[in-house]
């Protein structure tokens, strides 16, 4: 049974940092690439970042410069560093694996 596990959302101001952790379990984790997706009340989700196995990331233009994903394959955790967050980066924030598999994604509220 494939499980994914988000942590690490939360409200913070406008231009703070957060750092986003997905657990996952019953997948070949080393194996397989892993994505961050959001979606905020009315928009369609859309992908944020995206890692391969071999650690080869690419991200959604409105977060490059500011987001950093990352994976640790000994624990089966992918992260995602979030910096200079803007109000437009609110949304809910959901880990993706191939399958797909999603997770049940944490609220991210950046707001003063």
């Amino acid at each position: 049974q494939v499980q994914l596990v988000e942590s690490g959302g939360g409200l913070v101001q406008p231009g703070g940092s957060l750092t986003l952790s997905c657990a996952a379990s019953g997948i070949a984790f080393s194996s397989n690439a892993m994505g961050w997706y959001r979606q905020a009340p009315g928009n369609e989700r859309e992908m944020v970042a995206g890692i391969t196995p071999g650690g080869r990331t690419h991200y959604v233009d409105s977060v490059k410069g500011r987001f950093t994903i990352s994976r640790d394959n000994a624990k089966k955790i992918v992260y995602l560093q979030m910096n200079k967050l803007k109000p437009e980066d609110t949304a809910v924030y959901i880990c993706n694996a191939p399958g797909p598999y999603w997770g049940q994604g944490t609220q991210v509220t950046v707001s003063s």
